[in-house]
């Protein structure tokens, strides 16, 4: 259980958070209400992320399946909007996705095809984000920026899909001004796409922005910002974490 010192240290860390989100999306000329905070709970215990979603942060984000199966069998009793946020392999899509809101890691046409062949048997949609590879890192996946405008016709035949924005990650190396740049080039490739967009797709969604560096994304026209680490500074009990 965790300690009312935690539980407090745990709501200022949300609070200030919040406060960082609010003053960058005003910096960049926007309403707080225009970006998303999704708590990223993948190094935490499941009672963590119960006490974020009891302070009112109800966008939890997952980058392994298996983690995000037993934190949502966890925690049925509370309202939540999971975010699938890692790759996400095909043979984990069945089991996956009816705990999913959003699939930020659409990193292939592959795995697309494969989420929609899912959702036809499930006869649902699953509202879905392209990754992009802005930086190059070859450790990371995702779509390069030059084939996403060839892709999209493709994706947009999908019809068990909705495909509502695009999603990125920054360079592992070069600090804050390399982070900003990768942010700025995802939101050029969006506009440019805009001009051409096949119907059913909509690029509203800039899923980008990471606990270093989420100011910097939402200055650059982030919705959504992926934040863990710095929702947890200061915790003793970090139970669960890997």
């Amino acid at each position: 259980m965790l300690s009312d010192r935690d539980i407090r240290q745990l709501r200022e860390n949300l609070s200030r958070v919040r406060g960082q989100v609010a003053a960058a999306a005003q910096r960049s000329g926007r309403s707080p209400d225009e970006v998303r905070l999704i708590g990223v709970t993948k190094y935490v215990s499941q009672e963590i992320a119960r006490e974020l979603l009891v302070a009112g942060l109800t966008d939890l984000g997952e980058s392994r399946p298996q983690e995000l199966w037993r934190k949502a069998d966890g925690l049925t009793d509370l309202t939540i909007r999971w975010h699938m946020i890692g790759h996400l392999q095909r043979n984990k899509i069945r089991r996956s996705l009816p705990s999913i809101s959003l699939l930020h890691s659409g990193d292939s046409l592959r795995l697309l095809e494969a989420v929609a062949e899912e959702c036809v048997l499930l006869e649902r949609k699953q509202a879905v984000l392209i990754e992009v590879n802005v930086s190059g890192d070859a450790s990371k996946h995702g779509f390069q920026p030059t084939d996403v405008a060839d892709a999209l016709p493709r994706i947009a035949a999908m019809k068990s899909l909705q495909v509502v924005g695009l999603m990125t990650m920054a360079a592992l190396e070069g600090g804050a001004d390399r982070a900003r740049r990768d942010f700025a080039a995802l939101r050029g490739l969006r506009d440019e796409l805009l001009s051409a967009c096949p119907e059913r797709i909509e690029l509203r969604e800039l899923s980008m922005g990471m606990s270093d560096d989420f100011e910097q994304a939402i200055e650059e026209g982030a919705t959504m910002v992926r934040v863990g680490s710095a929702l947890f500074e200061g915790l003793t009990d970090m139970d669960g974490k890997e």
